[in-house]
């Protein structure tokens, strides 16, 4: 049997690092690409094939994927569509290079890698594409306007896209982690450095709660899962032979999802404001 081939995105840490470790383990050829070349070094050494892909450089993206189909001799069977980042801050601060930055790593280079990998698996007759959404690509949340619109724009693109593939042997499918176990709290400090300054904010005197939790942390969220827990259902909705829509993971995602149906705007925004 041949072996299947999966390129994954944002390999660096996090869920990323631990997809490309369970899919390895699980008999996949794993190309797991990041975003910086001393993290495609790391992973090389690890034994990983580690192509370089930058979301926000549409030539990283182009010259990542040409890497991969050469050493499969063309083809590829799955692209997990994994890379992110927070940039946390009140909406009204938020610059607009600040959204287009964000946007271009988590909506625009999603969307031109997976449209560079659609006809290499049309032509191959058969490919699923998996797309990390979030808890807060169902709901949103105060401070994380940013990442919230991206993860919001994410569902709806994938939503049409699963709809249009339904006529071709491509599967679309979206994982939704809420809490897990990562660097994405560490990571936003700089994009938030970059582009917000809580103390010319008209929320100057709310702006240390955030500011508290981003540098210090606060150990684990409740019903916070190690990345293992996204890693297996993405297992799932590869490996499977009739794979989900869409796979809850974690306590808040099946609550959130849950409540949207069921509440009254007025009603989640007072629960979600209490949290």
């Amino acid at each position: 049997m041949t072996q299947k081939t999966v390129l994954i995105t944002g390999c660096s840490s996090g869920i990323g690092f631990d997809a490309a470790h369970g899919l390895r383990d699980a008999g996949w050829r794993v190309f797991a690409s990041c975003r910086q070349a001393a993290d495609c070094e790391r992973l090389r050494a690890l034994g990983f094939d580690s192509p370089l892909i930058d979301y926000a450089d549409h030539d990283s993206i182009t010259r990542g994927l040409a890497e991969v189909l050469q050493a499969t001799g063309g083809t590829l069977d799955a692209l997990y569509n994994n890379g992110a980042f927070a940039c946390p801050g009140a909406v009204e601060d938020l610059p607009r290079g600040g959204l287009e930055a964000i946007f271009q790593t988590n909506l625009f280079g999603v969307h031109d890698l997976t449209c560079q990998v659609i006809p290499v698996m049309r032509a191959q007759g058969h490919g699923r594409i998996v797309n990390c959404s979030s808890v807060l690509g169902l709901v949103g949340y105060k401070w994380r306007g940013a990442y919230v619109a991206t993860k919001f724009a994410l569902e709806g693109l994938t939503d049409v896209l699963r709809l249009e593939m339904r006529d071709t042997p491509i599967r679309i499918i979206l994982l939704e982690p809420g809490p897990i176990t990562s660097r994405i709290r560490e990571n936003a400090i700089p994009h938030f450095e970059r582009w917000f300054t809580p103390d010319t904010s008209a929320r100057a005197a709310q702006y240390p709660d955030l500011t508290r939790r981003l540098y210090e942390g606060g150990g684990p969220d409740r019903f916070e899962l190690p990345a293992s827990a996204v890693t297996a259902k993405l297992r799932h909705a590869l490996e499977h032979p009739r794979p989900k829509a869409r796979y809850f993971i974690t306590t808040p995602t099946y609550l959130a999802a849950a409540m949207r149906r069921v509440l009254p705007t007025w009603a989640l925004d007072a629960l979600i404001s209490r949290n």
